[in-house]
């Protein structure tokens, strides 16, 4: 019995969470450099765009638009699948989102000859008990980064809208609620999970990379060799993607703390005046004296504002047609499908 709990732990499929600009791309990238996994760089975001914008995967009309749309995907270009035989696979046998992920993913593997896959979307976070509904054997590694480095670098890269009046002045600490926002929604989730969910420090897997490797391989049951992984050296371990480059391209500073260099004593005091309680319970500490950072009406309105705001769009666009509405850009999607364009005349 235990052997086989064993192997199926081994083939699991792994889904690599978390908050935006928390290392999720990177940890991603560290799993597909070790071997054993599937590399995919494309992006499946059926949760998020397919299934709001087209409805319950149950009926043959709603998979047979959902699929027309992911065939004319960047994801699916990257795929490297068959586009007859995924269609006939998705059209026959997937009923729901975790059906859609599984058979191309698996589809994915089997064509590179790999035991087990990985994803990459961060959003998933906000799914993780879904997801684990749907494919029973799923494995979560959540990401987790200081809020106030996030804040700093989705504010950088436009990552997060905040209220439009507090767009100008307010954007760091409006950015920072949502962070924890979505930290604590997945700790919420992997409380759920149990013995399948994993929490990593982004600054713990920099500056304790083979320890926190270590860590990870016998949770995954997976061979996570340093030496294997930095010759492999795929995707961001050899191409950064941090909003702080120079004109050369080169990052500037180190990637941990960088908050401490680019923000004002004023702007982290009013991060910390938002946030404490997430950071001490995340093990970050605090550099703002509480008489400095004690919130006040307008902190303690944020906190209850933006809580209730994200909670109200992520319902209305997982359980109303609001979700219809979302932008496919995030899609990449080509005028045609693989079989339409077979058969254009030249």
């Amino acid at each position: 019995m235990e052997n086989n709990r064993r192997q199926a732990r081994d083939k699991s499929p792994v889904f690599v969470v978390g908050c935006h600009r928390s290392g999720t791309n990177l940890l991603y990238d560290l799993l597909l450099s070790a071997g054993g996994f599937a590399v995919y760089r494309g992006l499946l975001p059926v949760y998020e765009k397919l299934i709001p914008h087209f409805g319950n995967l149950e009926k043959l009309e709603t998979r047979t638009k959902a699929v027309e749309l992911f065939l004319r995907s960047e994801g699916f270009r990257r795929s490297g699948l068959n586009p007859e035989e995924v269609t006939a696979k998705l059209l026959s046998a997937c009923r729901t989102g975790g059906d859609f992920l599984r058979i191309v993913m698996d589809e994915v593997a089997r064509t590179q000859g790999a035991t087990r896959w990985a994803v990459y979307n961060p959003d998933n976070v906000l799914r993780m008990v879904r997801i684990k509904r749907e494919i029973p054997d799923a494995m979560f590694v959540h990401m987790i980064r200081d809020g106030r480095d996030i804040a700093l670098s989705l504010s950088k890269m436009g990552g997060f809208t905040p209220l439009p009046w507090d767009r100008r002045s307010r954007a760091l600490p409006a950015t920072a609620l949502y962070w924890e926002w979505m930290v604590r929604r997945g700790q919420s989730a992997g409380r759920d999970l149990g013995p399948d969910y994993i929490e990593v420090h982004y600054e713990e897997l920099v500056s304790e990379r083979e320890a926190t490797l270590l860590r990870l391989s016998q949770f995954l049951d997976h061979d996570l060799d340093a030496e294997r992984i930095h010759k492999a050296g795929l995707g961001r371990l050899t191409e950064t993607n941090s909003s702080f480059r120079d004109g050369r391209g080169k990052i500037e500073g180190s990637p941990v703390n960088r908050w401490k260099e680019k923000l004002s004593r004023e702007e982290v005091a009013g991060l910390e005046a938002l946030v404490s309680e997430c950071l001490l319970d995340l093990g970050y500490a605090l550099t703002i004296p509480e008489s400095e950072r004690r919130p006040g009406l307008k902190e303690k309105w944020m906190r209850i504002t933006y809580c209730n705001m994200l909670n109200t769009k992520l319902w209305l666009k997982t359980n109303t047609p609001v979700g219809r509405l979302a932008s496919l850009s995030q899609l990449e999607l080509s005028d045609s499908t693989p079989a339409q364009e077979s058969t254009q005349v030249p």
